[in-house]
């Protein structure tokens, strides 16, 4: 694609966003029979970090996040309903939010992409100009939602501070996770005595079987893969892994001057037993600037984005009714602060008229998922 940046320019992205690590062995041949069965119980049973999707370049590639996460959810509502207006997108599956910024500066068709509003202020506080410039190419399309920070761990951990010393999963190195997790234990001074680099599936298993002490996620509440828990809890095998784990309550003034106050409830998640205080980050969908030229590629692109700008405010009331919770978090207009607003996605004229605008399109949609798959949310 046209929109890469110079060579020279992602060499110094690679440094400092490493290539995540590609699980190499073979999930169904190394791990003990429990491990896969509670794996299976939590939606994943061998994690992957390869693109899903083949490229198509007559759609709008948007790159999202793992599969048990909420970004491809909202991938999936956006693809659903721009397809009335015409447009295709194509969803893929991501590594997170450093790698989609990687992505969306390569020759891949990921045109879009939603990430964490920490790494894009990590991107613009580098003292690397280089990085600086990569940041600088990149335009807000929509604020979406508050991610929530997850601090999942035994009961004998009830403090941040008490991460000291003990096994923490961070996630696969260079997503935001990673980025987020790594930013809270260098806020709060805490030093564990080994940070993991596993996949979200491999994280959860790793703390309900005493393999690591404490595992942070962030991802919009609820999270498919903690709300799976409360299947393991009423499995006569696995229940009494469920009742060791719990959240670890964040509040903490230092947090408070960087994210916002958050909470989890026993209505996110329905194997807590009460309100846990937590913090959380903005998660954003962002695009490459598709202005700064006026070339057929970049016009074309720009048109595409200008549909799905505006497909979405036209119809949040309709995503909030039939899609995602956190699709009723979202205050389009809201401030973010940082970066410079997309003008693509904010022309005023929907360049293609809807083929249909059906509220029961989403909810057939899932209902022939759960037919097909025999998997019912």
């Amino acid at each position: 694609m046209e929109h890469c940046v110079e060579r020279k320019e992602f060499t110094i992205l690679i440094k400092f966003v490493p290539l995540l690590d590609q699980l190499k062995r073979n999930c169904g041949g190394i791990m003990h029979t429990s491990l896969k069965s509670i794996l299976f119980l939590l939606g994943t049973f061998c994690w992957s970090t390869a693109p899903a999707v083949v490229d198509n370049p007559d759609k709008l590639g948007i790159v999202t996040g793992s599969e048990a996460g909420t970004y491809i959810k909202f991938g999936q509502d956006m693809a659903a309903l721009t397809k009335q207006y015409g447009l295709s997108l194509l969803v893929k599956e991501s590594e997170g939010s450093l790698a989609n910024i990687r992505r969306l500066i390569s020759k891949e068709n990921a045109a879009v992409g939603i990430v964490q509003s920490d790494v894009l202020g990590f991107l613009t506080r580098s003292q690397d100009a280089r990085m600086r410039r990569v940041a600088s190419l990149l335009r807000l399309v929509f604020p979406f939602y508050n991610e929530e920070v997850h601090l999942y761990a035994h009961k004998n951990i009830q403090t941040f501070d008490e991460l000291a010393g003990k096994r923490v999963v961070v996630g696969t190195k260079g997503s935001g996770n990673w980025l987020t997790t790594t930013n809270l234990l260098h806020m709060m001074d805490v030093e564990p005595a080994e940070r993991m680099n596993l996949s979200p599936p491999e994280g959860v298993t790793a703390v309900l079987t005493g393999k690591a002490d404490a595992m942070i996620y962030v991802a919009g509440k609820p999270v498919k893969l903690f709300s799976n828990i409360e299947q393991l809890g009423n499995s006569p095998k696995y229940g009494d892994l469920v009742k060791n784990v719990h959240f670890v309550p964040l509040d903490d003034p230092k947090m408070m001057k960087e994210y916002l106050p958050a909470n989890l409830t026993p209505q996110d998640y329905g194997w807590i037993e009460q309100e846990v205080a937590t913090i959380a980050v903005k998660a954003v969908l962002v695009s490459f600037d598709f202005s700064r030229k006026l070339t057929p590629y970049y016009e074309r692109r720009c048109r595409e984005l200008g549909v799905l700008g505006a497909a979405i405010r036209s119809n949040l009331s309709l995503l909030r009714d039939n899609g995602h919770p956190k699709w009723n978090e979202v205050d389009l207009e809201q401030d973010v602060g940082l970066w410079k607003a997309d003008t693509c996605s904010r022309v005023e004229v929907v360049r293609s008229k809807p083929k249909r605008s059906d509220p029961d399109d989403f909810l057939i949609k899932e209902l022939e998922k759960c037919v097909r798959t025999g998997t019912c949310e």
